[in-house]
């Protein structure tokens, strides 16, 4: 028999994707290095477990169709799960936002094409509505040779994304410049974006859609970028300088401990409440520039959502072989299946302008 596993279900994203997948009628394997917290989940939730690391975790799927990984940093996660899943002939899912875990998986594309193997990373909020935008916006205006993509969004990180976080300070920003990857440093540029409800100040992140739009639209120049107070603009600035010392293993364990001792999940009243704003433009040689937006629930509850749904859909046969993004693997409206999303799009004259785009 086909299974699902979901590996590292016990997280705070992982407990979201895996309550989802239970309410939606799927029946999967919860895996994971814990015993006492994996074995308590699965009774709680109805379902099987089993106790893996990521060394067995081979020996623990052999039966699996498809892998759903949740647990981060997918900088240590990902290729070890990967390794297990082309032994074993199951699909692979996980929703890391981490480009060099993007790079490097796209890279085994022929591994996982001649294994009959979907390689998916990126399945939450970390790429679907920025990778589905990025996937319109090519749609509306082939020509294309920038895309600019960017989320308005507040609330708290989960204890796992901040941790993931941390794991990569002291490496700056990251672009996309004539199909290359450049790294920039912290806030390297800042915009003021019309995301849905108004002008906000947004400085570009290393986000995931600097690899996986490029895969997805072709489309040669990405740039992301994402609303922040001016004290943490400020912050994202004095970490170029404090690069040396944030990009060493005793500080990251530090603040990694600081995380776990102080940082506290959102809640469930936060994730019903909260709005995400998602904006994306494209632009040609001549000029032409086309704008459109996306209206999302809460990242974390988004995420539980597209998760189970690229889940459901790769366990139906329904994606590609190889290394996919979610766009290209399900299409652009695929982010419009989730209840509680809406798009417009916007027709921008060329003479049009944000208010303020600088390097800074």
């Amino acid at each position: 028999m086909s299974e699902l596993v979901i590996y590292g279900s016990y997280g705070y994203t992982g407990s979201l994707v895996a309550e989802t997948a239970v309410e939606r009628g799927l029946d999967p394997i919860l895996v994971g290095r814990d015993a006492e917290k994996v074995t308590d989940q699965a009774d709680e939730l109805g379902v099987r477990a089993r106790v893996a690391s990521l060394d067995t975790v081979a020996d623990r799927i052999g039966d699996a169709h498809t892998v759903l990984n949740c647990a981060g940093p997918f900088s240590e996660t990902a290729e070890p799960m990967v390794d297990a899943c082309l032994e074993v002939g199951a699909n692979y899912l996980d929703i890391t936002g981490e480009i060099q875990v993007f790079e490097r998986l796209k890279r085994r594309s022929d591994e996982a094409e001649e294994a009959s193997v979907t390689l998916l990373p990126g399945v939450g909020f970390d790429v679907v509505p920025t990778d589905c935008l990025a996937a319109h916006l090519a749609e509306r205006l082939p020509e294309a040779t920038h895309l600019a993509l960017g989320f308005d969004t507040s609330g708290s990180l989960s204890t796992g994304t901040l941790k993931t976080a941390i794991e990569g300070l002291g490496e700056g920003g990251a672009i996309r410049e004539d199909g290359r990857l450049h790294q920039v440093p912290s806030g390297w540029k800042t915009r003021e974006i019309d995301f849905g409800r108004g002008w906000r100040t947004a400085v570009t992140i290393p986000w995931g859609d600097v690899s996986t739009a490029y895969t997805t639209t072709g489309i040669p120049n990405v740039e992301v970028y994402s609303t922040f107070p001016e004290s943490t603009r400020r912050t994202m600035k004095l970490q170029r300088y404090l690069a040396p010392l944030l990009d060493t293993k005793r500080a990251k364990r530090l603040l990694k401990r600081l995380a776990d001792r102080y940082a506290e999940n959102p809640s469930a009243e936060e994730r019903a409440d909260a709005t995400v704003y998602v904006w994306g433009e494209a632009t040609a040689e001549d000029g032409e520039r086309v704008v459109s937006r996306l209206r999302t629930p809460h990242a974390y509850a988004l995420t539980a959502e597209t998760a189970v749904l690229c889940t459901e859909k790769t366990l139906d046969d329904d994606a590609p072989t190889g290394y996919q993004t979610p766009a290209s693997a399900f299409g652009a409206d695929l982010i419009l299946e989730v209840p509680g999303v809406e798009r417009t799009d916007e027709d921008v004259r060329a003479e049009d302008g944000d208010i303020r785009a600088e390097n800074e």
